[in-house]
């Protein structure tokens, strides 16, 4: 990378200093809207950047809801890393350890041992992975859905369950299959149920057997209310609109056990339901406490309101993962949300360019504009700048905010031109089971064919025969 920004500079490498090395552990929103503002910021050999993440794209989650429904075509709510950040060296792979003391990354590729990265300053921003609680069950029949293999899976593993109810006659086996749980009232939650019932409802079109009121969906909240976001009055109103479609909202209410696809709640109620999803909140990425940096109670990197690691002159954070001063709100932090990830994003970058030419530093600062999220078709819910929104506008005003966050012009156009496609053609409803599991197949065919020939023939060998 030196012998390549020397280079770019029009000079020799041995001609050249050493060029400083950013470190940018995370390609989700933060890191990656980070790094792609430093390579537009810096001047040529001014600092060279790596990316490091297991995955080679950046997942818009925000979508993820409209990807699981088929509203959106999966790749186009992604973004490639390699394509967005040309003048930064991409790096496949999870960095397990950050060592400030010694600026040293340990980084673990997917195959092959691990390398320790050497770096003058550092942006960790590693995101964050569900909380989970030590419920029983849980961990064996439950799913997240923060990734889009998860929401791809759930997608397929909906519309499997509608295939195995319309063809079996057990009526056990049929409530099994279309029941289904999400726990967790938020944004995750309240989105993926929406418009999977909405996506659910509308296939029930092709199924003899299946009707609409066959299938049971449930959605339990352990507080008092969904949608904390929107505020109380809208959270209301969005219980009482997911009830009217059907939807069972149980607030005060928590899961108690999964064991075998048993469900039982704390209200006493228990059934059988094959789809359990899990999203009720997030926690800092565990690479946090898997390193020196300083943390808060909450498990998330301390920084101050410069978005600069404290007791570090280096070392930024920011996004899920870091506990950032909301300087809106004295004594409190930024919530783990998109709106302010990419808008942190681009301040630390500033910042850090600010740092490598010695000059002052600027805080984060930025008042919520407020929250929405859709509720299915034509359906959503929105509290913007404290005007209450619903029904189409809020739904129409969700997809249009999104629209023009998602990074690239290219996947603006793409999603623009699946929702154009969605409202003259049927959505379409194909569980691609195999995708869970693509050798079974083969692997069959290679198991029946052993069966079949107990001894090798010439022919099965491909030796001519004599």
């Amino acid at each position: 990378m030196a012998i390549w920004a020397a280079r770019e500079a029009g000079t020799s490498p041995d001609m050249t200093q050493r060029i400083p090395h950013v470190l940018v552990v995370g390609g989700g929103a933060v890191g990656m809207l980070a790094a792609r503002r430093l390579q537009r910021r810096l001047r040529r050999g001014e600092a060279r950047v790596t990316v490091a993440d297991l995955d080679s794209y950046m997942t818009y989650q925000p979508f993820l809801a409209e990807a699981a429904a088929g509203n959106v075509e999966p790749r186009h709510v992604v973004v490639f890393l390699r394509r967005v950040l040309p003048r930064c060296d991409v790096i496949s792979g999870r960095i397990t350890r950050i060592d400030l003391a010694s600026r040293t990354a340990v980084l673990k590729p997917r195959e092959g041992p691990e390398r320790t990265l050497d770096y003058d300053y550092l942006v960790f921003a590693p995101g964050s992975v569900s909380r989970t609680l030590p419920i029983p069950g849980l961990a064996e029949c439950g799913i997240g859905f923060k990734t889009l293999e998860e929401a791809i899976h759930l997608r397929n593993h909906v519309l499997s369950q509608l295939d195995l109810a319309d063809s079996s006659t057990d009526e056990t086996l049929r409530r099994r299959a279309l029941t289904f749980v999400f726990v967790g009232g938020g944004y995750a939650g309240v989105e993926a149920l929406a418009e999977l019932e909405d996506m659910a409802a509308g296939a029930c079109r092709y199924f003899r057997r299946v009707r609409p009121s066959d299938m049971r969906w449930i959605l339990v909240e352990a507080t008092d209310r969904i949608l904390p976001e929107v505020g109380p009055e809208m959270g209301e109103w969005t219980a009482r609109v997911l009830r009217w479609r059907g939807i069972e909202v149980r607030t005060r209410t928590r899961l108690e056990s999964a064991v075998g696809h048993h469900i039982m709640l704390s209200d006493g109620e228990e059934f059988d339901a094959e789809t359990l999803v899990w999203t009720a909140g997030v926690r800092p990425n565990p690479l946090t406490s898997a390193s020196d940096l300083p943390l808060d109670g909450r498990g998330r990197v301390k920084v101050d309101a410069g978005l600069l690691v404290e007791g570090t002159r280096f070392a930024f954070a920011a996004g899920d993962c870091a506990a950032v001063p909301d300087l809106t709100r004295p004594g409190r932090t930024t919530p783990p949300n998109a709106q302010h990830a990419t808008r942190q994003a681009v301040r630390l970058a500033d910042n850090l360019v600010a740092v490598l030419r010695g000059e002052p530093r600027r805080p984060y600062r930025h008042r919520s504009a407020g929250s929405v999220a859709s509720l299915g078709m034509y359906r959503g819910v929105a509290n913007v700048y404290g005007v209450r929104v619903r029904g189409f506008p809020a739904w129409f005003l969700h997809r249009t905010y999104h629209l023009t966050k998602i990074p690239t012009l290219n996947k603006k156009a793409r999603i623009l031109m699946d929702w154009t496609l969605g409202l003259l053609f049927a959505r379409e409803i194909v569980s691609l089971g195999a995708m869970q599991d693509p050798r079974q197949e083969f692997e069959l065919a290679t198991r029946t064919a052993r069966q079949a020939l107990p001894e090798r023939s010439p022919a099965a060998s491909g030796t001519p025969a004599r």
